[in-house]
């Protein structure tokens, strides 16, 4: 039996149909929701040469045995963000089981070396603000410590959360046993920005993951009337941050795929009729050059100095979080870019600004390499998210392709 485009698409929209509400999707990790998306898809299963299980952190896995040990994996998420879009995780695995399917039926259930689909536990860390649970924990790169305590917006637990759902906080490292005898991972992701789109290409080639600084910033005045305070003499913490805003974009704008962003701004005591003395914010900056990464962040200190020192203020910089540029596989590259020429007259290369699940796989040193398809207007995790259906069945037919490549590729490896 052919390779089916039509297959995924008709089954992405009965999931759509099933999770989501007038505002979009709501398959949020661990609720009852996000459950009903995994009880849906197992019914997807049924008739097919496959195993199916779930390791110590969730995740679920769909195995297909070759004829060797050796794994290709195929991987994205059944989760969203709430209000989310009907694309977005869910279109690399449903587009993973039509090429488990196909590859089943091709080899008369017995391809040439092993082919394995997860759908990765809580890629968006939409409800308790961890991102790539799952995929973390098989990588190595959990952090039960500072993961346990995490609450949702109702109080509950992370802990508590997993419990619920049969996921033993203290075992998720357990899930690094199934990165035995993996050889490949491949991804299939809508792109959630407008670079394909600009370009008039449908499919493009990832060339890895941008790294992430991220990191609170706190400028601190003096508070003041704002009727009776002179502006020479004021002391406003808002106005040091505000020159820091615009900054980062000019940081940003010297290198080509750099990204800066002050994503939250709070003012202290926040009134119309006092001058402000504390300004906390937050600033997010991202490139797939750990040494331009490095250069805007110090760019970006010497800034906050310099305008702290005009508006005579103080400033302090405290780390939330980071990760390291991931680059994929110099191999899978150029065969990511094989296959999507053999659908599309042309494509190109370019990096992810969103992390993803195949960041952590790569961290754990398998090869692995993600393809994009175009984004209408560049939106993603809002319920207007979509894609053409054409750009979507040449992904489906391109991915395939990658898949069978990376097969033969792997008989050398």
């Amino acid at each position: 039996m052919p390779l089916k485009p039509e297959n995924v698409i008709s089954n992405l929209r009965e999931l759509r149909d099933l999770t989501a509400n007038a505002d979009g999707a709501q398959r949020v990790a661990f609720t009852p929701t996000w459950l009903k998306a995994r009880e849906w898809f197992g019914t997807k299963l049924i008739g097919l040469p496959v195993e199916r299980h779930f390791d110590a952190a969730g995740n679920q896995w769909i195995t297909l045995r070759g004829q060797s040990e050796k794994t290709l994996v195929l991987g994205s998420h059944l989760d969203s963000v709430p209000n989310g879009g009907w694309l977005d995780g869910a279109l690399g695995v449903v587009t993973g089981l039509e090429v488990v399917r196909y590859l089943a039926e091709k080899y008369s259930g017995k391809p040439p070396f092993t082919v394995r689909l997860v759908d990765w536990a809580d890629e968006e860390g939409a409800r308790f603000g961890r991102s790539l649970f799952g995929s973390a924990a098989f990588a190595g790169t959990h952090s039960i410590a500072a993961d346990r305590a995490r609450t949702d917006r109702d109080g509950i637990t992370l802990e508590a959360a997993l419990k619920q759902v049969g996921i033993d906080i203290d075992r998720i490292g357990d899930a690094a046993a199934e990165r035995k005898n993996i050889a490949a991972y491949l991804e299939l992701h809508i792109e959630q920005g407008p670079v394909l789109e600009d370009a008039n290409l449908p499919l493009g080639v990832v060339t890895g993951t941008k790294g992430v600084e991220r990191y609170a910033i706190t400028f601190t005045g003096q508070e003041a009337h704002s009727g009776s305070t002179p502006m020479a003499v004021r002391r406003d913490a808002l106005a040091a941050a505000a020159k820091l805003a615009l900054e980062i974009r000019a940081i940003a704008g010297k290198h080509a795929d750099s990204v800066c962003t002050m994503g939250s701004v709070k003012t202290f005591p926040g009134i119309v009729t006092a001058v402000v003395g504390r300004c906390e914010a937050t600033l997010d900056q991202r490139d797939l050059d750990a040494a331009i990464l490095a250069s805007m962040f110090a760019e970006a200190q010497a800034a906050s100095r310099r305008f702290a020192a005009e508006e005579r203020c103080e400033v302090e910089w405290s780390r939330i979080w980071s990760i390291e540029p991931v680059p994929f596989h110099e191999e899978l590259i150029p065969l990511c870019e094989e296959s999507v020429l053999e659908v599309t007259p042309a494509t190109r290369r370019l990096p992810s600004g969103p992390l993803h699940d195949a960041s952590e796989v790569c961290r754990s040193g398998i090869p692995t390499v993600m393809m994009f398809v175009q984004s209408i207007k560049g939106i993603s995790h809002n319920k207007i998210e979509d894609t053409r259906t054409e750009h979507l069945e040449l992904a489906v037919k391109a991915f395939a392709g990658l898949a069978e490549k990376t097969l033969k590729w792997t008989e050398k490896h």
